[in-house]
């Protein structure tokens, strides 16, 4: 059992280093910069017509005590906690970001899995923290 959890835990240290930063950004720019805005401040093209308006992606970690909600982001990109905006649900990327099931490390330490394009964009959003 030991050995299990040694393994599962060398698995996700592994991958949280084997994410694509250069992908997660090209992800970005092609799905979520048209409401949070290129530099991920919330200022997107969109926003002014949207219910509620897109949170400042940089403020994350500040607004989390100083550690990146990852399960949260994680869930909301991928539709596991649906985000109501504009009168409907965040687009839900979950299924245009299928892949490879990659298993990132949560803040509590416990892996979450999501898909390698997902990975690469959570990756991304946590070089844009203040």
């Amino acid at each position: 059992m030991k050995l299990m959890m040694i393994a599962a835990a060398a698995l996700v240290a592994g991958a949280a280093q084997a994410q694509d930063v250069h992908e997660g950004r090209l992800l970005y720019e092609r799905h979520c910069a048209t409401c949070h805005g290129l530099d991920a401040d919330g200022q997107g093209p969109m926003a002014p017509a949207l219910v509620l308006q897109p949170v400042d992606l940089t403020e994350l970690a500040l607004n989390n005590s100083g550690t990146f909600p990852m399960a949260r982001v994680v869930k909301r990109i991928d539709g596991r906690d649906p985000l109501v905006s504009h009168g409907s649900p965040m687009p839900v990327y979950g299924e245009l970001f299928d892949g490879d099931d990659t298993p990132l490390k949560a803040e509590t330490g416990q892996p979450i899995m999501t898909s390698r394009p997902v990975a690469d964009l959570v990756e991304y959003l946590k070089t844009l923290q203040k």
